[in-house]
């Protein structure tokens, strides 16, 4: 009886226990929401006052204090102020200006420092210039000024702009302005039309990489990037069948000014060994137009045939100065090739093809299975103005044969290169279900070339086809199978393999699992050398990212990049996050690592989310990267 009653008592304990969990969180749950309605009273005004201030750690950069204050000028127009002090460099102000319309928005940000440590960003972190000793060097005083806005013109056309001025090339980076600290920033000033088959697109483009080498230094990438001006999207389908099948008509411009030759050197100590020109000095401009035809006919067996008709034509013209003809002549020497460097083009490309497709369903008691053998084949010209190293490629550089685009007309990735000759595809795609909600997939394939010049084995000023598996008259092979299944793990296995000896080109690994309470994420990535195109190394990289949760709403992860080739972790992170109905709070730690140099850089950040007052803290984007 004792033993009886003394459960007895436990289990009330247990049970007033649970129910006074319950009531507090119902009451927090209460509270939120009450002052989330009161947020949204529009009886109520917003007020100017002091943001929660916030804390910040760089390497470079010592201990900083951010103290944001906002002005609440008006319902449709407001300020922030924000003031950080650094320990390592002195006082940082920053102040932004938003404004909203009725049909769009845009917004202000100025920062600026006067740094009390300028020499120490020389050959450490930023080294963006030499330290002259002048009295207005700019070393002293760093600062930026950026705006973006967005507007709608009508249901149809927008119309905006982003765009970003600094004193050098990575301040943003360096003092992590929101919204400017990407690696690569792109300022464009752009008009877009979008309806049902329509679509247009203009833009002026800048690309500035926010990188840490002086801005003298010879292959620094900033001072490489082109300007835009401008480029031009047009996609048209009509609306009625033409010939019982679907035309597409396509346009594309460009307009592109470089002020530095960028050019890759085989030895960096020989600035005669060029291995390719990746942009002229100069200008250069292109004009493309094209039109496509295809229909899809089904057979009783099941059987899809998709004839293809498409044309092509391009117009250019080349500007480039005697430093840029002058690397092209040295890379013609070195791969022992000719030079007809054009000022002007005219070019064309027609296409027949024909693809068959022949989906098969299998079905099992717990399963069904799709497999669907696919062949392609397009009959085409030679591709003009290749194999002379005549006209730059600007926008076709990167350049991938894998298993996703083993079935595409145009293996290139831009405009300025096409795919020419006679080609065929073969190989099939697969897709699995199963009743216990499993599910697979594959895809595998060669491509072979019949007839006429091998675009990929011709070269151009970037050597692009090189090592791509499709500069041979029979290509390597490609592949991929993956997997998911309920239970929240999932995976795949692509890559490409020599076509005699089955050797690994490229290969990639991924491994997932989402649940609770932990979720983990692993990948390997293998790209085997390419000398010709850039990389005279292999390259092998390991990345692996956990989180857990310690309590209903804590959270730990981390995550790592792991370079095999320099044994060097490129970077890691870690941090922790609360989250429940009311708020989220994050804070990390990061560390990035330079392969050449060994050089770490640490950074902490934070973010603190109220649901009813919104975010303060550290970039986002920093705290995002470690998740």
């Amino acid at each position: 009886m004792a033993r009886q009653g003394a459960q007895d008592h436990l289990e009330r304990r247990e049970e007033d226990g649970s129910l006074r969990e319950r009531e507090f969180r119902v009451l927090r749950l209460s509270a939120c929401l009450s002052a989330g309605l009161r947020d949204r009273d529009p009886t109520v005004k917003r007020k100017s006052g002091f943001l929660i201030p916030g804390i910040v750690y760089n390497t470079h950069l010592g201990v900083g204090v951010k103290v944001p204050y906002y002005f609440a000028l008006s319902p449709t127009y407001d300020l922030t102020a924000t003031g950080t002090g650094y320990t390592k460099q002195g006082f940082l102000g920053e102040a932004e200006w938003r404004q909203r319309f009725n049909n769009g928005q845009y917004s202000l940000k100025i920062a600026g420092i006067q740094q009390q440590d300028p020499d120490a960003f020389i050959g450490i972190g930023n080294r963006y210039t030499v330290d002259s000793g002048e009295p207005n060097d700019p070393n002293k005083f760093r600062g930026m000024m950026g705006t973006k806005g967005q507007f709608a013109i009508n249901e149809r056309w927008n119309f905006g702009w982003d765009v970003l001025l600094q004193t050098d090339k990575n301040f943003s980076r360096t003092y992590n302005i929101d919204g400017y600290n990407d690696l690569v920033h792109q300022s464009s000033i752009y008009l877009t039309g979008l309806s049902d088959r329509n679509y247009f697109d203009v833009r002026a483009m800048r690309f500035e990489v926010q990188e840490d080498t002086l801005s003298s230094d010879p292959t620094a990438r900033s001072a490489k990037q082109p300007w835009v001006l401008p480029s031009f999207d047009y996609a048209y389908i009509p609306d009625m069948p033409v010939a019982g099948g679907q035309l597409s008509l396509n346009v594309n411009a460009r307009v592109i000014s470089r002020d530095r030759l960028d050019a890759v050197l085989a030895n960096p100590l020989d600035d005669t060994s060029i291995n390719n020109v990746r942009g002229i000095e100069g200008q250069s401009s292109r004009l493309t137009a094209e039109a496509e035809w295809k229909r899809t006919f089904t057979t009783d067996g099941g059987l899809q045939v998709t004839p293809l008709l498409a044309f092509r034509g391009d117009a250019g013209y080349v500007n480039a100065n005697s430093a840029s003809l002058d690397a092209v002549n040295q890379m013609a020497d070195n791969l022992h090739e000719d030079v007809d460097m054009r000022s002007s083009l005219a070019r064309y490309m027609a296409t027949l093809g024909l693809e068959m497709r022949w989906p098969l369903l299998f079905s099992m008691p717990n399963s069904s299975h799709i497999l669907e053998p696919t062949a392609q084949i397009f009959v085409r010209p030679n591709e003009q103005y290749v194999g002379g190293l005549a006209i730059p490629n600007e926008d076709a550089q990167s350049f991938v044969f894998d298993a996703t685009t083993l079935f595409e007309r145009d293996k290139f990735s831009g405009y300025d290169r096409i795919e020419g000759g006679t080609r065929a595809n073969v190989g099939f795609r697969y897709s699995g279900a199963y009743e216990n909600g499993w599910g697979t997939n594959a895809i595998f394939g060669q491509s072979y070339q019949l007839g006429g010049e091998n675009s990929f084995d011709a070269p151009d000023l970037v050597n692009v086809g090189a090592y791509s598996g499709l500069q041979t008259a029979k290509s390597d092979y490609v592949g991929l199978i993956g997997f998911n299944s309920p239970s929240g793990f999932s995976g795949s296995l692509s890559g490409r393999f020599d076509e005699q000896t089955f050797e690994v080109r490229r290969a990639e690994i991924k491994a997932a699992y989402s649940g609770l309470p932990v979720s983990l994420s692993a990948k390997y990535a293998f790209i085997q050398a390419q000398p010709l195109y850039g990389f005279a190394t292999d390259r092998h990289e390991v990345t692996l990212g956990a989180s857990t949760h310690l309590a209903e709403s804590w959270r730990v992860f981390g995550t790592g990049t792991y370079d095999l080739e320099t044994s060097v972790l490129v970077k890691d992170g870690v941090g922790f996050a609360y989250n429940d109905s009311c708020f989220t709070y994050v804070m990390t730690f990061s560390q990035t690592r330079d392969t050449v140099t060994k050089e770490v850089s640490q950074n902490i950040g934070f973010n603190l989310s109220f649901r009813t007052l919104g975010d303060f803290g550290t970039s986002t984007s920093a705290v995002d990267t470690i998740q």
